[in-house]
């Protein structure tokens, strides 16, 4: 527990509030919650309850995503899907095929595709005979993450997607044809890229890119889980291994939650987006990654303008609306069936930065949950 004799008044007044309202919600009668509040102006616990309990994630697993691929790779790193094409050319007749090489980019759309077709009628290319072949060999080959729910709206994890969708031969064909390129006979076919040591003949048409930044947007305001576990591979690809795996990636995040002084092996990491059954994190967990994020500034900023604003946008803007929390709390929200989770930053009354998580579970009610939590922000941020 927190010595409240030690803190500050303003500090010890909240931790009495946030210890009454512990004490007093009949939620907690039925159900769990872990809590930590830490004070980033002095570095020092203000509250903390059950915060090393073991708890399920919910889509705040999304927040050690972002964090480790931003420490990791840099708000700069960028998501490539790069196109090559072999053959001859003439008389606007490409005899060869197209290689289209995927890095698991969750933005790459139609536009993206009607750019390969721009680049093929630049060279001249009226008709192609020949192949589209797709390498998806920049990861693993296990289209869900682990103890994902067979009945949930799962997306698919593969590296070659157009508009979160896995067909992509399909679609850059229909598009080829919408741009009056010839393709008669053209199949899709599996394949690797050998790289450009062993080009074989391969010339590069285009490559497509997003900055990471771009997709922690999505993935942190909107909780979209195909972006959540695009990052994942991302950092799992970081450790230069063919193809990248979700194992990769949980040593990467294991090997920051043991630089933030905790010991990693006291966790469960399953997958990026929290969507699986097997994550399990404390809220004190959660609350020393904001609190590195905070301290490393190439971290932070790249890391806040994602985050969802109380009554303002993502999946905050319909809470806390009227209320000294709005525009104040910005924090990852978590949702799975019995889970409810918030973790994020705000400013306090007197003007002290905070970070907090707050982990509920066995909720029958959601909104029971987040009433909870915005009870916690308000107090985190009124007088």
């Amino acid at each position: 527990m927190v010595c409240l004799l030690c803190l500050p008044v303003a500090a010890q007044r909240m931790a009495e509030r946030l210890d009454s309202l512990v004490m007093a919600d009949t939620l907690l009668e039925t159900t769990q919650v872990g809590l930590q509040v830490w004070d980033l102006t002095t570095d020092r616990e203000v509250y903390a309850y059950n915060k090393r309990q073991l708890m399920r994630t919910a889509s705040t697993m999304k927040v050690l995503t972002a964090i480790t691929a931003l420490d990791r790779l840099g708000g700069d790193y960028e998501l490539t899907t790069s196109i090559y094409y072999k053959g001859t050319l003439n008389g606007g007749v490409l005899t060869g095929d197209l290689m289209c090489v995927g890095g698991m980019d969750p933005m790459l759309d139609r536009s993206d595709l009607r750019a390969v077709a721009d680049e093929l009628r630049r060279l001249g290319v009226k008709t192609l005979r020949g192949r589209i072949v797709t390498d998806t060999s920049m990861k693993e080959n296990e289209k869900w993450g682990e103890g994902w729910c067979w009945d949930d709206d799962n997306p698919t994890l593969s590296a070659l997607l157009v508009g979160g969708k896995a067909d992509f031969g399909e679609q850059l064909l229909r598009v080829l044809k919408d741009s009056r390129i010839v393709v008669a006979g053209v199949r899709v076919v599996p394949g690797v890229f050998r790289g450009e040591r062993n080009a074989d003949g391969w010339r590069l048409l285009t490559v497509r890119k997003h900055k990471l930044s771009e997709v922690l947007v999505r993935m942190m305001k909107e909780s979209d889980n195909l972006y959540a576990e695009s990052v994942f591979y991302q950092v799992a690809a970081s450790k230069g291994r063919r193809p990248a795996t979700a194992r990769d990636a949980r040593s990467v995040e294991a090997e920051l939650i043991g630089r933030l002084g905790l010991r990693a092996g006291n966790y469960r990491i399953a997958d990026g987006s929290g969507l699986s059954l097997y994550n399990y994190l404390s809220a004190e967990c959660e609350t020393m990654l904001l609190r590195y994020a905070w301290k490393k500034d190439m971290v932070c900023e790249w890391l806040m303008p994602t985050l969802p604003v109380a009554g303002v946008d993502g999946t905050l803007k319909n809470r806390m609306k009227d209320t000294a929390a709005a525009g104040n709390v910005k924090a990852k929200t978590g949702t799975v069936s019995r889970v409810n989770a918030l973790a994020g930053y705000c400013v306090s009354a007197e003007g002290h930065q905070l970070c907090f998580a707050i982990m509920n579970q066995g909720v029958q009610q959601s909104s029971d949950a987040r009433a909870f939590q915005d009870k916690v922000c308000l107090i985190l941020c009124e007088k």
